[in-house]
């Protein structure tokens, strides 16, 4: 350690300084612990203690303290007199635990529409009928029905109407069916009974279909000035040839021209018997035909071939 050199002016007022405080702080802590003076002693006061309340002694406690012979004797010669209480505690209404479930609600069960029983078979047994494709606007024509348990009471009923029927045995009946009949296009139902309906028989049907048309149009007329016979002008449909025909001609290989007018000119199918009428138009002008013009009457025309 280097030593404290006096001989500088500042090293004696730092040495005196510390003389003075070391002497100081001697001074504080002789006041604080002896005093000046009184002699006695200072001691710092201590909070007096808050009494702690004594437990009583728990049954472990008081079987660990030992007893006296004497409390020991007459214990066990003491007769312990035990009374029951009078107090019962009322009965559970109910239990806390069960809770309360409503019961299923049941589901409606659809109604079930009764299936009606079949129909008992028919006693009369109607197997065929022939013809049993025809075409609407052709003439009268027989229709033959094929069956069996046939009797002469039996009748044949078209759509609901009676016709005269022939019995030709017990399996075969037939009837003549009228133009007017089948006028239009449809189906015609054939039913074999009775007139009072006892015995009577399944339906069957006809089916009536439209007849074929000619696929034609007229478009002119030429009249030779003797008047003897007129020339139709027809065009096929969809083609721009124009053919010249005459009374007795055949059209298609089935339509037989019959008549021929500033008008109309009417067609005969050769097969159905069936007559067509085509009115008078212009036809296609691009086809470059004639249009019609007006001839004379002529004052008897055979619509026959």
């Amino acid at each position: 350690m280097q030593g404290i050199d006096l001989s500088k002016p500042g090293e004696k007022k730092k040495l005196i300084w510390a003389a003075l405080l070391g002497f100081g702080a001697i001074l504080v802590l002789w006041w604080a612990l002896i005093g000046f003076g009184s002699g006695t002693r200072t001691t710092a006061s201590r909070p007096t203690p808050t009494p702690v309340p004594q437990r009583p002694a728990t049954a472990a406690q008081r079987s660990s303290q030992p007893v006296s012979p004497d409390l020991m004797t007459l214990a066990a010669f003491t007769v312990i007199d035990y009374r029951r209480s009078a107090y019962e505690p009322p009965a559970a209404t109910r239990n806390i635990f069960a809770f309360y479930v409503p019961p299923p609600t049941p589901s409606p069960s659809p109604i079930q529409t009764p299936t009606p029983p079949p129909p008992p078979p028919a006693p009369i047994l109607l197997a065929s009928v022939s013809p049993s494709n025809v075409y609407a606007r052709t003439a009268d024509f027989k229709l033959e029905v094929a069956g069996d348990k046939f009797t002469p009471q039996l009748h044949i009923f078209v759509d609901g109407r009676e016709l005269p029927t022939a019995y030709k045995g017990p399996q075969q009946l037939s009837t003549t069916i009228p133009a007017s009949f089948i006028a239009a296009p449809g189906v015609r139902q054939v039913v074999v009974r009775t007139p009072d309906n006892r015995l009577y028989s399944d339906p069957m049907t006809i089916n009536v279909a439209a007849p074929p048309t000619p696929n034609y149009t007229y478009i002119g007329i030429i009249s030779p000035t003797n008047r003897v016979t007129d020339t139709a002008l027809v065009q096929e449909r969809g083609k721009k040839d124009v053919v010249t025909v005459a009374r007795g001609d055949v059209l298609g290989g089935r339509f037989r021209v019959t008549s021929i007018t500033e008008k109309e000119l009417v067609l005969t199918d050769t097969s159905l018997k069936i007559k067509h009428s085509i009115p008078m138009s212009e036809g296609d002008k691009t086809a470059g035909g004639p249009l019609s013009r007006p001839t004379p009457r002529v004052d008897a025309e055979d619509d026959e071939p």
